[in-house]
């Protein structure tokens, strides 16, 4: 029961990190302006929050799911879709500092728009992430059917 519960709130976990940054995606193709920016930040923060579940429920299947320690450990699927994870949270740190900066700015001044540059430069990154993310989906299946090479 305990590896049903944890798939079931992991799976959850990857539609609701999906669905944030498919928004994020489509926020971004129009103006960014000062209320845009606000809940350009807003979702990112959910997007980080449930980035950061998703990996300790991952651990806790690594630990107390059915395939256990020694499926994933030798499982070079499982080690190229951790390795992407991990690139795709490293590279989601720029439109995070972006929405930081937006959110500093605007309270300095509630009128405060974000260039096109930095736009653009954004939604390049949020593209690029949601790209990772397809290959993760990939990865995370071919790691449940082919154990090892």
């Amino acid at each position: 029961m305990t590896d049903l519960l944890l798939a079931a709130l992991h799976h959850l976990l990857v539609f609701g990190l999906v669905s944030m940054l498919v928004a994020e995606a489509v926020l971004l193709r129009g103006h960014v302006d000062a209320g845009m920016a606000r809940r350009l930040a807003g979702l990112d923060t959910g997007y980080g929050a449930t980035a950061v579940l998703l990996l300790g429920v991952g651990v806790l299947r690594l630990l107390y799911g059915l395939k256990g320690w020694d499926f994933y450990l030798h499982n070079p699927w499982f080690h190229a879709k951790i390795g992407l994870y991990v690139l795709t949270g490293l590279l989601s740190a720029l439109p995070t500092l972006n929405f930081l900066r937006w959110r500093r700015a605007l309270r300095q001044d509630p009128g405060f728009v974000p260039s096109t540059a930095d736009v653009d430069r954004v939604r390049r990154v949020v593209r690029i992430e949601l790209a990772a993310v397809a290959v993760i989906f990939v990865l995370a299946a071919a790691m449940a059917r082919y154990g090892g090479f």
